[in-house]
């Protein structure tokens, strides 16, 4: 087994000494450790530390992939493993198809119907003996030496302890992604959920359920049944809307039917500084503000100042009670980005070139929601999208792949070589679904260009036809649809598992 073959175990001078070579695959042994440990010793375990080192001339160059979202999933779809080995480092072993994960809150559709994972994504990360997928996050990036240093992702108390390891890259591609954005707000990381991953979902669903059947049990008072079912989301952009939308169909269509001795109970906020949905046509803007009260949501417009365990806050001093707390209000950096001694873009992204180069360093590139054009480029910063993220991935897998065909795929080996034409992005439109079989479709370029833009049934039918069409595989496409008519005939799962 060639995987087994390199396995080796690095000594702590060998990874001190640059000029030694380091096995192109070394790695310590957590669990003997971990077990030697636990069995022979009472002193704290010893940091352990493995490594992927540089690869030599004759083998293929190494590309590492930081993050599995919709930029870092569509470039690993596009590289050719023929020229490069695949190397990718993420918390989750899936991506999420983030248009539908409202849908997952309520029982519209099933979990893994949003979840795709790496392996089916690219298969080589499964098959190939210099293609991996590391179930860890990344710590710091050493561009000097170009190292990417990550820790491992563990759960449990009966699980291994978490140790760090190296990876040496030829060509490395931050896809980090984003992290919701609190402003800084006091007790919102505390109390409140957002809704970016599939735990965020299964969380929320957990919770509305619970409450549900909590406000129906003996012995409760009438305060505390309409606090725990009372649903506050706070932002007003696509997200927020279309979770208040998928909340409100299921509180008329399912709650009503099946926990009628609380369904008077049950209501829903939407909290918003500004205007909700303020990429859109002003026309759809009112259509979507007129059918969501329709629903029975509430829209509130304020600045929420403080969130406390069962309570917010806004700024004008106003008290609104809630059982589940959704936030929804855009995205910012992450601490690792953060940390990065490189240029940045406008609003703290990483900062990049027309090729999506980080211009300062050497074999480095970043794409999706976690980078932004520099200033010197002349180009505005691209909004945080899915679609944006997915051409982006697509664009620099065919860039990459030509580097290596040009001999470029090295490290260092790429030098002044022609790139060819810059990355350049033209908006598709923008689509949110508000409930009751009612969508909008907004196809103009920006706001203040002239475009197609539509609002109800046919709307609906538009945004499920584009969505089913854009899932991954088809396995995802059969659930999704499978889901979509289970939950049309026979109503959504109340299941609390």
């Amino acid at each position: 087994m060639a995987w087994f073959r390199n396995l080796t175990q690095v000594s702590s001078s060998s990874l001190k000494k640059q000029h030694h070579h380091i096995h192109p695959f070394s790695l310590l042994s957590p669990l003997a450790s971990s077990l030697s440990h636990s069995h022979y010793t009472t002193e704290a375990p010893p940091t352990q530390y493995a490594g992927l080192g540089p690869t030599r001339p004759e083998e293929k160059p190494r590309v590492v992939v930081l993050g599995s979202g919709w930029a870092g999933c569509r470039f690993m779809k596009g590289i050719d493993t023929n020229i490069y080995d695949v190397v990718c480092v993420s918390p989750r072993n899936h991506m999420v198809f983030t248009p539908l994960l409202a849908s997952t809150c309520v029982g519209t559709l099933e979990f893994r119907s949003v979840a795709e994972p790496i392996g089916r994504i690219q298969p080589a990360i499964s098959r190939d003996p210099g293609s991996y997928f590391f179930l860890s996050n990344c710590t710091a990036i050493d561009v000097d030496n170009h190292m990417v240093h990550c820790q491992t992702v563990t759960e449990g108390v009966d699980t291994l302890d978490q140790w760090k390891f190296k990876i040496s890259y030829d060509k490395l591609v931050i896809a980090l992604g984003a992290q919701p954005s609190t402003f800084g707000i006091h007790g919102v990381e505390k109390h409140a959920t957002f809704l970016r991953e599939v735990y965020h979902a299964q969380e929320i669903r957990r919770k509305l359920l619970l409450n549900l059947m909590l406000s129906d049990m003996p012995g409760i008072s009438e305060e505390d049944k309409r606090r725990l079912l009372h649903c506050v989301v706070v932002g007003g952009g696509p997200t927020g809307v279309e979770f208040s939308g998928e909340l409100s169909d299921f509180i008329m269509k399912d709650v009503h039917q099946r926990y009628s001795h609380v369904k008077d109970y049950i209501r829903v906020t939407l909290i918003e500084a500004n205007d909700i949905l303020s990429s859109f046509d002003d026309r759809l803007r009112q259509y979507a503000t007129k059918q969501l009260t329709k629903s029975g949501v509430q829209l509130v417009h304020g600045i929420v100042k403080d969130v406390k365990a069962q309570k917010l806050i806004l700024n004008d001093g106003t008290e609104v009670p809630y059982g589940l707390l959704v936030w929804s209000t855009g995205v910012g950096p992450s601490s690792l980005v953060n940390s990065l001694k490189i240029p940045k873009s406008p609003g703290g992204r990483i900062g990049v070139d027309e090729w999506l180069r980080i211009p300062t360093v050497q074999d480095v590139f970043s794409i999706g929601d976690c980078s932004g054009f520099l200033e010197s480029t002349g180009k505005p910063t691209l909004p945080a999208l899915a679609q944006v993220a997915e051409r982006q991935g697509k664009y620099l897998a065919n860039l990459i792949n030509k580097i290596g065909k040009a001999g470029g795929g090295h490290a260092n080996s790429s030098n002044g070589m022609e790139l060819g034409q810059p990355f350049v992005y033209r908006h598709l439109g923008s689509m949110a679904t508000i409930g009751r079989y009612k969508a909008l479709v907004d196809l103009r370029q920006n706001k203040e260009s002239k475009g197609l833009s539509l609002a109800g049934f046919t709307s609906w039918f538009i945004w499920r036809s584009a969505y089913l069409s854009r899932v991954i595989s088809w396995r995802n496409r059969f659930y999704v649809a499978i889901n979509w008519l289970t939950t049309m005939v026979f109503g959504r799962d109340i299941s609390r598992i």
